[in-house]
């Protein structure tokens, strides 16, 4: 099955596909983030919190404190950024915690994490299509995450 293909003309509607996924987040999942810098990662996990009841005011770019826990939605969210890390980064240790907790976990940088093409997780690759448009192609694997994609891609 390919990867279905979604593309955003502007950052609010990045964030408005991401805030459709969280609604229908039920806790456990994984969702990976890839792309280059400015892709539109930290704005997509911005969405996901609005879409868990989590103020997206206070989610800012993880990269210098790599693990960002946020409450007070229906489930925990927290934001992991992998940028400052050289891959492959081990899921192991502290992270375990982070990555496979009841929570979400949004990984930025997630293509870093060892074996990340065998981790139970919803994908989200991002590419730039222009000055504010961004393609987002997203790949579910594990049954947790296949469900997902028809939430993410659909329309309003």
């Amino acid at each position: 099955m390919s990867a279905p293909e979604l593309t955003t003309a502007s950052a609010e509607e990045t964030e408005a596909v991401a805030e459709r996924l969280g609604r229908a987040l039920s806790g456990g999942e994984l969702i990976g983030l890839v792309g280059d810098l400015g892709a539109g990662k930290t704005c997509f996990v911005r969405g996901l919190a609005r879409g868990l009841g989590v103020d997206p005011e206070r989610v800012q770019s993880p990269s210098f404190t790599m693990v960002t826990e946020y409450r007070g939605g229906r489930f925990p969210l927290t934001h992991v950024d992998l940028y400052r890390l050289d891959a492959p980064v081990d899921d192991s240790g502290f992270l375990r915690e982070a990555l496979y907790g009841d929570g979400v976990a949004a990984v930025e940088w997630f293509d870093r994490l060892r074996d990340a093409e065998r981790v139970d997780a919803l994908v989200v690759t991002f590419a730039f299509a222009g000055t504010e448009r961004r393609t987002l192609r997203l790949a579910a694997r594990g049954s947790v995450h296949e469900r997902l994609l028809d939430v993410a891609t659909e329309r309003c």
